[in-house]
């Protein structure tokens, strides 16, 4: 099915190139040898499409690979070294936010000459960004330790997802969809952070995690009355089926329990973003690669607890059109 679009990518491909210099020796540096092994032992082709994940509370990036079945299954989770900002969207320029969404990450968007080794950039801002009148530019994931804005990701990891995403290309994905959370959607996090002026953005995130986390398929994405919306065919309502309706109805009433067991709302505050704890330290030598704002990382994030009324349990049951 994805064949006959491998000739014109390529020229894409040679296309970006160009305008980068030509590319980098690095930026065609195969996928390691452990990795591919994984991926035989997962039935997967190194050419086979790909999709990636994002967590900032979690600072975990998934890289998924669709199996012969249409369904995406995980390959691997990499920490993230550094991202910057607080929990929530990306909003204006200079704001030093990591953006939440859903991307699309073409050919053209692949940096081989990238300062920060390599890169790809997320795409932000797109039409729901647009929409809200939301600034920014060259909103990467690449290597290093150190973030604006950014998913570093260090060199190691990012030379691995970007062959891994160029085999992807070279075997005739047209682009790859790039989802961003504040962290995994899960009954839990919900729960606790539902009184954060976010929530709205967030449960509209979740429609599509939900249906991913259902069906292992990429979720067609649109932008009406100003939210995502997910499957819909020229309608502003989503295109769910039961299974993906059963489990957000079962994480509604999770939430419910667990705020009615006493789960407190809490607001995370951070110095400038954060890192996987894997990274802790392991930059302290002067010989390591740049980590931004280190002195904002030392102490993590400062959890606040909010006291949330009757308005906020409320608005866990409605969806928040002012997002």
């Amino acid at each position: 099915m994805l064949k006959p679009a491998v000739a014109v990518l390529g020229t894409a491909l040679l296309l970006a190139g160009c305008q980068d210099g030509g590319g980098s020796a690095r930026s065609r540096a195969p996928i390691p040898t452990a990795t591919l092994d994984l991926m035989q032992s997962k039935g997967m082709s190194q050419r086979d499409p790909i999709l990636i994940r994002s967590y900032k509370k979690e600072s975990e990036m998934e890289v998924w690979k669709m199996g012969s079945n249409g369904r995406y299954t995980l390959l691997k989770t990499y920490p993230i070294c550094r991202w910057s900002g607080q929990l929530g969207p990306k909003v204006r320029e200079g704001d030093r936010q990591a953006p939440e969404g859903f991307y699309s990450v073409t050919p053209s968007l692949m940096n081989p000459n990238s300062s920060y080794y390599l890169s790809f950039d997320t795409g932000f801002p797109n039409a729901f960004d647009r929409s809200k009148g939301r600034t920014g530019s060259n909103l990467m994931v690449h290597g290093s330790c150190s973030s604006r804005g950014c998913f570093a990701m260090t060199d190691e990891a990012i030379a691995e997802i970007y062959a891994i995403a160029r085999e992807a290309f070279a075997g005739g994905q047209r682009s790859f969809q790039f989802q961003s959370y504040p962290f995994r959607m899960t009954a839990k996090n919900m729960a606790l952070h539902r009184a954060d002026p976010n929530i709205g953005f967030w449960k509209n995130l979740k429609e599509g995690s939900d249906y991913f986390e259902v069906k292992h398929q990429e979720p067609k994405v649109a932008v009406c009355a100003g939210r995502y919306s997910f499957n819909s065919s020229g309608t502003c309502s989503n295109a769910f089926d039961a299974a993906v309706a059963q489990k957000s109805a079962s994480d509604e009433r999770e939430i419910a329990s667990l705020v009615n067991s006493g789960t407190k709302a809490v607001n995370l505050v951070y110095g400038d973003g954060s890192q996987h704890s894997s990274f802790r330290g392991f930059f302290a030598k002067s010989t390591g690669p740049e980590v931004s704002r280190p002195e904002l990382l030392a102490s993590g994030p400062r959890e606040v607890v909010v006291t949330d009324g009757p308005s906020t349990t409320a608005s866990l049951k409605k969806d928040d059109q002012d997002n």
